[in-house]
């Protein structure tokens, strides 16, 4: 006998639960890495237009979905559209593992960069098992010691850490999510601001913040700015993992979804904006290069800028512990988001517990997240990812990262607008919303939305051809994986979905 469906204890535990899932690694060092690769200022308008025409749109569409439903993804689709529907959300939730396993296996190296800036991170004197970085350094390098890092067996120490802390931070479900969301997103938000104070007190900081706000019309008239935006977005809100709609379900059937998805909407930009603002003062008074990369940023660039911050030591490395501390408190609250959507549609469609529910997510995630941190030497020149781990990682981010989440948003769009009704969603959302939807969100719904992602993915894939992500890496004997990993990725996610729809109630 399955326990009731749990409730959150309080509306402020939803909202610090659901923006604390959108705050994570890409809000802290992904967007201002996507500001900087496209022209800082160029890139706020298009990014603010965005937040309008798609990512509140359909935080209101996941919202939606799991307040009329009570359900998690895929039986909330089942309700809207049928069998296809619950196999687009198994298929979510199959990507989304994926999403997990190489998400928990960044935070247990962010986690070893924090333990590192107690240590020797911020010393001289670090080499790396590879060609360009043998040599001992002559002053800290943040780069040579990440690599040393990741070609040791280190990193699987702190992935078991950090699944433990997710899972115990899950074990009770809304009522310890809560407890903790109450701890980490005020913590994530004062070490950020602490963070900014800092950047624009240096000297050159405010050019930074200057670059970041000042818009050039010629950027902002490049469609590459717009796609980058809109993708980022997306991206951003957590939206298309099938998150939001698990932790719209526990909440009761007069929510105000409207009013909810405009404060996560916006306390998830107001975070990022303050993001940008503290890195890109680091990057212009230490005249650093963001690579256009989440991990250059995190483990490269950012620990270089806070090594130049004080001629004192313990300042240096206070500032290095606070930031991977950040960093691993933000990753955090999007994990347990990650693992508890799966983990709610498992317990609502086959009625088990949540202790068996997470130990079938867990066993085969831990495997998975270990497997994208194997220290294995594949590419001693660094042409790309130098180990098989990071390799693995960087070509399963590219396609499941970038094109699923879209993939899921543009049917979601079609069965909220087309199937179910965007007249019906929108009169569901009004019923008991302060602020009235209009007539607009029908069209955003049913014709804009899917336009938007389907012309995102049709331009990334042309973008991809001829040459597939990562076959031009250096790596005897392993040329393969590149087209490996995205043939396995989408196999064993149809597979997955087709045998999750299929199953009836307790057979698990």
């Amino acid at each position: 006998m399955s326990a009731p469906r749990q409730n959150w204890q309080s509306k402020l535990g939803f909202i610090l639960a659901a923006s604390g899932s959108a705050i994570g690694l890409g809000n802290i060092v992904f967007f201002s890495s996507n500001a900087y690769q496209y022209g800082g200022g160029a890139f706020y308008l298009p990014y603010f237009i965005a937040l309008f025409l798609l990512g509140m749109p359909m935080m209101m569409v996941e919202f939606g979905m799991g307040t009329i439903t009570h359900q998690s993804l895929p039986l909330a689709l089942r309700r809207l559209a049928g069998k296809r529907g619950e196999y687009l959300g198994w298929w979510a939730i199959a990507s989304a593992l994926f999403i997990t396993m190489y998400y928990v296996a960044i935070l247990g190296w962010a986690l070893g960069m924090m333990l590192g800036a107690l240590g020797s991170l911020f010393e001289p004197g670090i080499a790396a098992p590879f060609t360009p970085i043998q040599e001992p350094t002559a002053a800290p390098n943040a780069t040579v010691y990440f690599f040393n890092m990741i070609s040791t067996w280190n990193p699987l120490i702190y992935i078991v850490v950090i699944w433990l802390a997710n899972l115990f931070i899950l074990r009770q479900g809304t009522k310890t999510i809560e407890a903790a969301v109450r701890i980490f997103v005020p913590l994530m938000w004062a070490f950020m601001i602490i963070l900014v104070i800092r950047g624009i007190t240096l000297e050159g900081g405010m050019d930074g913040v200057l670059y970041l706000f000042t818009p050039d019309l010629g950027g902002i008239s490049q469609p590459g700015v717009w796609k980058g935006a809109f993708s980022q977005m997306f991206f951003s809100l957590s939206l298309g993992l099938g998150t939001m709609t698990a932790y719209a379900s526990y909440l009761p059937k007069d929510a105000d979804q409207v009013n909810n998805s405009m404060l996560v909407s916006f306390l998830n930009c107001s975070f990022e904006y303050l993001a940008g603002v503290a890195i890109f003062s680091l990057l212009f008074v230490f005249a650093l290069n963001p690579a256009g990369t989440t991990l250059s940023l995190s483990f490269f660039v950012i620990p270089q800028g806070i090594n130049e911050l004080s001629s004192l030591p313990w300042v240096v490395r206070l500032f290095g512990f606070g930031f991977y501390l950040l960093v691993v408190l933000a990753g955090l609250t999007s994990s347990i988001s990650l693992i508890e959507a799966p983990a709610s549609a498992l317990i609502d469609k086959f009625r088990i517990s949540r202790g068996r529910a997470l130990a079938i997510i867990a066993i085969p995630s831990v495997i998975g997240s270990c497997l994208f941190a194997l220290p294995r030497i594949i590419d001693p020149g660094l042409s790309g990812d130098g180990t098989l781990g990071l390799t693995l990682l960087d070509i399963t981010d590219h396609w499941v990262f970038n094109y699923s989440l879209l993939a899921v948003g543009l049917f979601e769009a079609i069965i909220a607008g087309w199937v179910f009704g965007a007249d019906k969603l929108r009169a569901a959302l009004n019923q008991h919303a302060k602020v009235k939807l209009g007539k607009w969100f029908e069209y955003l719904v049913k014709y804009v939305i899917p336009l938007v992602l389907l012309l995102v993915i049709v331009f990334s894939l042309i973008a991809e051809w001829p040459e597939l992500y990562g076959s031009s890496y250096d790596m005897p004997g392993y040329g393969w994986l590149a087209s490996f990993i995205p043939v396995f990725w989408i196999f064993f996610t149809l597979i997955f979905a087709y045998v999750l729809t299929r199953r009836q109630t307790r057979e698990i």
